[in-house]
């Protein structure tokens, strides 16, 4: 195999984890690495084996801490491209900032574009990530980008559970095309909780379109931080009768009273990925983490062999 043609992972310490499955389904073996920090905090690399016109994956999700973890996938981009890749991919199974991705307030960075810009300059040739919080972020980078979602990673664990009568729900407004996707893939109905936030910390749910009365419920959703929105909709559920609660959430940042949240909630259990590592604190009995690997594995392998990844998803379309 000439060097062209090899396949190269190289982590950095956010989701080690992960990328230590995403090795495991392709095969090989992660690429030898030293990322720590001198003793003043700042950021040190080197890539240990010879990487020289190869095909390089840099598994590195921007979670918290997100200031630390981005410069490690900067500075990991570009010893790769100071070493000669052929061709260097980012893999963010979680992209941090993307919340940042518009001026809503006056005097406002849009912090989404600006990593996006980081990424692409540090030498990042394409980008693959995993359930943007909004799919224009796409746009806002000037290569290739492979956007990947969970969506059949829950489908399978819910049909395994064989639930009757269900029916996703969104639990803000914003989501409603993300429940149409599911609901056409399960084959049951959605319905939408609309809320309206009186600041960044409460939420005041106004009504739900749609029918849950005796139903089970899946709320789905892309990012579960504090947890607020989606316990103050699964209470809203729960007044309208419906009967057990699941939740879905690509991203389980769970900060602040997350845990404590879904512990005094209605919410019978949320679903996360391990896009982002759960620390032993938030291992809670309510949440299963289901592997979002095979998905990254094989999408890796797709982009390295030119074939498509959008094949990946089926019909689905969000």
């Amino acid at each position: 195999m000439s060097k062209a043609e090899r396949l190269l992972l190289v982590s950095g310490n956010a989701n080690k984890p992960l990328a230590e499955e995403i090795a495991k389904y392709l095969s090989i073996p992660l690429c030898g690495a030293v990322v720590d920090a001198f003793s003043e905090g700042e950021i040190r690399v080197q890539v240990l084996d010879d990487v020289r016109g190869s095909d390089c994956f840099v598994i590195q999700p921007t979670c918290p801490d997100p200031n630390k973890n981005l410069m490690e996938l900067l500075t990991l981009i570009d010893a790769l491209r100071r070493s000669s890749a052929d061709r260097i991919t980012a893999v963010l199974p979680y992209y941090g900032y993307a919340r940042q991705d518009r001026k809503d307030r006056p005097r406002v960075p849009i912090t989404a574009k600006l990593v996006a810009n980081l990424i692409t300059v540090a030498g990042a040739s394409r980008v693959l990530t995993l359930d943007l919080h909004a799919g224009q972020l796409q746009g806002f980078f000037d290569i290739p980008l492979d956007h990947l979602y969970a969506v059949n990673v829950f489908i399978d664990h819910m049909e395994r559970k064989n639930i009757k009568d269900l029916v996703v729900v969104s639990p803000d407004v914003g989501g409603i095309k993300m429940v149409r996707a599911y609901a056409k893939k399960m084959n049951c109905d959605f319905a939408v909780v609309d809320k309206r936030r009186i600041d960044d910390k409460k939420i005041e749910v106004m009504n739900i379109l749609g029918e849950v009365k005796d139903k089970n419920v899946l709320m789905v959703d892309d990012i579960v931080a504090t947890a607020g929105s989606l316990c103050e909709a699964a209470e809203a559920l729960r007044r309208a009768g419906a009967k057990s609660i699941f939740a879905a959430a690509t991203h389980a940042i769970l900060s602040g009273p997350a845990i404590e949240r879904i512990d005094k909630s209605c919410i019978d259990e949320l679903c996360v990925t391990n896009s982002i590592p759960l620390s032993k604190e938030k291992l809670h009995p309510k949440i299963k983490v289901l592997s979002v690997a095979p998905l990254l594995g094989e999408a890796i392998r797709r982009i390295h062999h030119s074939e498509s990844v959008s094949g990946l998803f089926g019909p689905i379309v969000i």
